[in-house]
């Protein structure tokens, strides 16, 4: 039931946010004057529907988008008079751009011709079509804002949270730049001088510590060294000596890339205690949301420009034995599952509950949000970007035209663009059917 309940909640949590972001061309639109005839969540049969004045509202059976249907999207050809049909061209393309204008005409009526999209002033154009993408960045930006400021982020804290067992004495190499413990490796430091985990770290050599940083370098620079360390163990301080193990480590560079020379790993002496870092949930002040938002967009930012270098990667998982990216793209059949999965994890009350399965289902819908925002931003047809490709042109045809002397050029023939927008569409249209085969035949696995 939990895992039901899950699902239920990541689709209403879509379906919000699309409905939010059809509001946000919506009103703009109707704010300008354009005439919109349809509102739609979802996609094929209609499945609800009722008509308020000139705006029909419903919700169609597929909900995986939805629409707001304005009149003369697409300009007339040049040469023709606005209403005017004219006959159909021989072109394969050609005929489907005259059909798109025809259809576009059509839905003028007497007294619609001045309501009509296209005629907008290009600042116009781009404030209803960037409302969409807009309305799922303040959507995220709230429910970010509303996790970090509430619930608060995991944050590493000088507090021991797992014990290694040994001193891995393998050498490093390319292949294992990181070599785990081997049967007859000795003790580690932490565990022979005493340390367990849970113990916070409140002191080293009298030297008070604030941030797991701090221990890092005490440990890397002391090798050989006892260290002298006092820890917060229940409601009393213990003082210990540990004493860093000297091991051989790859160095590595800004990017977090190990150091290689004539094709061999650069090694440094340093110091290895046999510690990781514990973490805890810390809540954060109102005004570091925008850093944190803008971090998690340009995250996004980049998992999107390498979709199709993932796509690769999701075939290969779909239909052979590799497996899924838990950091790649996923249909939002996938989103659902993780969702169902997040609701039915059973976590103790001690490590958040019920707390923390609602925070992590609200930064899913929260980074499904900012996905949308940054796709809907590609400047292709039929993408919002595409149309505020499409306004930024004639804008700029028009300030160099007044610039030259020379008369106004008149509206960007978005309708020339209908071919690229068929093509992506049809691109799209694939991407969602192999993401959701493989989500299905070959999930994510979030959780081990």
């Amino acid at each position: 039931m939990l895992f039901v309940l899950g699902v239920l909640i990541v689709f209403a949590g879509v379906a919000l946010s699309i409905a939010l972001h059809e509001i946000g061309h919506l009103l703009p639109a109707k704010k300008f004057g354009v005439k919109v005839t349809q509102y739609m969540v979802g996609f094929g049969p209609t499945v609800w529907s009722r008509r308020r004045g000139e705006t029909e509202y419903g919700v169609k059976a597929i909900p995986l988008g939805g629409y707001v249907r304005m009149i003369g999207m697409l300009p007339p050809r040049p040469g023709d008079r606005p209403g005017e049909l004219r006959e159909l061209s021989t072109g394969r393309f050609s005929q489907m751009v005259d059909q798109a204008r025809n259809d576009s005409m059509v839905e003028i009526q007497p007294g619609d011709e001045d309501r009509v999209f296209y005629k907008l002033h290009p600042a116009k154009k781009i404030v209803i079509m960037l409302g969409g993408p807009m309305m799922n960045l303040v959507i995220a930006f709230v429910l970010l804002t509303g996790v970090i400021t509430l619930y608060g982020l995991p944050q590493v804290v000088p507090k021991v949270g797992l014990l290694s067992s040994c001193v891995p004495t393998a050498a490093p190499t390319l292949q294992v730049p990181q070599p785990k413990c081997a049967t007859g490796d000795p003790q580690s430091p932490a565990a022979a001088g005493g340390l367990k985990a849970d113990d916070r770290i409140v002191s080293v050599n009298g030297q008070s510590i604030s941030t797991w940083d701090q221990v890092t370098a005490l440990i890397r620079d002391s090798a050989g060294t006892p260290l002298r360390l006092v820890v917060q163990r229940g409601d009393a301080q213990v003082p210990l000596t540990v004493t860093p193990a000297a091991l051989q480590r790859p160095t590595f560079d800004a990017q977090g890339q190990p150091v290689t020379r004539d094709g061999q790993l650069v090694l440094s002496r340093v110091g290895f205690l046999g510690v990781t870092p514990a973490q805890e949930l810390v809540k954060k002040p109102i005004y570091d949301a925008p850093a944190f938002v803008w971090e998690q967009t340009v995250q996004t930012a980049s998992v999107v420009v390498k979709i199709p270098q993932k796509m690769v990667g999701v075939v290969q998982a779909a239909f052979g034995s590799g497996e899924r990216d838990p950091n790649g793209p996923i249909s939002v059949v996938g989103v659902g599952r993780i969702g169902g999965e997040v609701a039915a994890l059973d976590v103790p009350a001690d490590e958040g509950g019920n707390w923390l399965k609602l925070a992590q289902l609200v930064l899913l819908i929260a980074s499904l949000n900012l996905a949308l925002f940054v796709f809907n931003l590609v400047p292709l047809l039929p993408l919002d970007g595409g149309h505020v490709a499409g306004a930024l042109w004639e804008s700029v045809k028009r300030a160099v035209a007044r610039v030259r002397g020379r008369p106004d050029p008149g509206y960007v023939d978005v309708a020339k663009g209908l071919p690229i927008a068929y093509g992506m569409s049809l691109v799209l249209i694939t991407m969602s059917v192999l993401l959701i085969y493989a989500d299905i035949v070959k999930p994510i696995d979030l959780f081990g």
